[in-house]
Parts: C-alpha cells; structure tokens; sequence
C-alpha cells in the first residue's frame, strides 16, 4: 500500500507546489488541497502511519521536518519555524509529539 492508494497523487501534487518555496508551509491549506481534510478517522489513521517514519505512533520534529517528504520522496524539508509550528498546532497535551489522535484533531480543526 502507498499514500497514493488513499490521496489522489494530483492532489498531493497541487498540495506540494502551494507550498514549495522555504516558509510558505500551510498545514489547514495542505490538507484541504491534498484531500486529507476530507478523509475519515479511519484513512487519517492509515496516513498517520506513512507520516510516522519510526512506527513508534508518534511524530517527533525529526519526522516533521520530512512531512512534505512522506507524500512525494523529492518534496522539500520544512523548516525549522514551519516544524515547530506544525508541532505547536497539534501538541495538544505538550508532550513534544504529536499522536495519531492529535494528528486527525489538527487535520479535521
């Protein structure tokens, strides 16, 4: 299974050119135009696994900074303040991780 047997790989692809250039990272407009914000708990829970590199069933800032690279494998980095903002908008509980509960809570907000 691929992230492109859930999300259609145009839309990832629209998705990853709005955001191309270092600090034009959106997470709401990311997920509208790659689709996520439409998918149920069930695929969002699928998608979290591909996001998390590790399979520990959190995300940490090392696998954040990769996210846009789990969608298409020559996608950029985020930055370090795009990183830390994509953590700060789904911690919920302050942790420094980021859950699969708090990832569909982020994605569905």
């Amino acid at each position: 299974m691929s992230i492109t047997d859930i999300l259609s790989a145009d839309d990832i692809a629209a998705a990853l050119q709005e955001c191309q250039d270092p600090d034009t990272f959106e997470p709401q407009k990311f997920f509208q135009t790659s689709g996520l914000s439409k998918m149920s708990a069930s695929q969002l829970k699928d998608i979290f696994q591909f996001i998390d590199n590790d399979q520990s069933g959190y995300l940490d800032e090392d696998e954040l900074k990769y996210f846009l690279q789990r969608f298409q494998s020559d996608a950029r980095e985020l930055t370090e303040s795009e990183t830390k903002s994509l953590m700060d908008a789904a911690d919920n509980d302050g942790d420094g991780k980021i859950g699969a509960d708090e990832f569909q809570e982020m994605v569905h907000s």
